[in-house]
């Protein structure tokens, strides 16, 4: 019977995992279906959840729309006064439980902040759930920096035909390459399928950790690390004076904390568990 049990659990997912690939590139201007599932053992997860029909934007008049009231084309900071920017080519979708952002991994295409949310060179940690649509190059869910550098940046990293999940940051005031920690993930799969990505600077610890769905996934020295001045964004990241690494496909539920979260309080973001009194200083796409 256990066996019979595990075996129709397996199934199911597989399923599940068709269906989400099928949804999200179906998702675009004017309307689509999108389907999230998050659930498991310990509840579903706190962004967007099942299924349902997205759209573009959402009734101003909704207390979980994710626009500023009368301005559809500002995403609405839940947690304090900084709003993000939309570009011409960013979709957004409405799903149960959630929101989300399609970005059609074009120069045209990201979402932008008026100003930094954090200060890189302290604890920090960054968050969203995020669906990679692009088989190759290098992809960036979220980052903060603009000038010569980013400060640090969270996505999918394309290296020598290996692709992993990474949270990264400068050391140096240069923003030279050479100068750039990276937290990589191992064995996992980036390319069409949910991950919550969550990146972690602890400035006491002198370490940047990241975690994949809830779980320690990569983790590196930094002994200081390069606060830039610029905005944070959504989407792409600046490398070399350039922005780069266009983001394919969706992101939803995008958190940031002035602190360092610990593994458990990862965790139980994960399942929608974190205790409300550690609150984010920055939070889109809710609700």
């Amino acid at each position: 019977m256990a066996d019979r049990s595990e075996s129709q659990v397996r199934t199911r997912k597989r399923i599940w995992m068709i269906a989400i690939g099928v949804a999200a590139c179906g998702l675009g201007v004017g309307a689509g279906f999108f389907i999230l599932d998050k659930g498991d053992k310990d509840g579903p997860g706190p962004g967007p959840s099942q299924s349902a029909t997205a759209a573009p934007g959402g009734d101003p008049s909704d207390a979980n729309a994710p626009t500023v009231p009368g301005e559809p084309n500002l995403l609405r900071d839940r947690s304090g006064q900084i709003n993000i920017a939309l570009s011409p080519d960013a979709v957004l979708g409405k799903v149960d439980n959630g929101n989300v952002l399609r970005l059609r991994s074009n120069g045209n295409s990201y979402a932008q902040a008026a100003e930094q949310v954090v200060d890189a060179s302290k604890s920090f940690t960054v968050s969203a759930w995020v669906y990679n649509e692009a088989d190759a190059g290098s992809r960036f869910a979220i980052s903060q920096g603009d000038g010569a550098s980013y400060s640090f940046e969270l996505g999918r990293e394309d290296s020598n035909g290996k692709k992993s999940w990474v949270f990264r940051m400068q050391t140096d005031q240069k923003g030279a390459a050479s100068t750039a920690v990276g937290a990589v993930s191992d064995g996992f799969n980036t390319v069409r399928t949910w991950a919550l990505l969550t990146g972690v600077y602890d400035a006491q610890a002198k370490t940047l950790t990241l975690y994949v769905d809830g779980k320690e996934a990569g983790r590196a020295p930094v002994a200081a690390a390069w606060a830039g001045q610029g905005p944070l964004q959504l989407g792409r990241s600046r490398h070399h004076g350039i922005w780069s690494g266009p983001w394919a496909g969706v992101i939803g539920h995008v958190l940031v904390w002035d602190k360092p979260l610990t593994a458990d309080q990862v965790l139980a973001l994960k399942g929608g568990k974190l205790d409300k009194e550690i609150k984010p200083v920055g939070s889109w796409l809710i609700g």
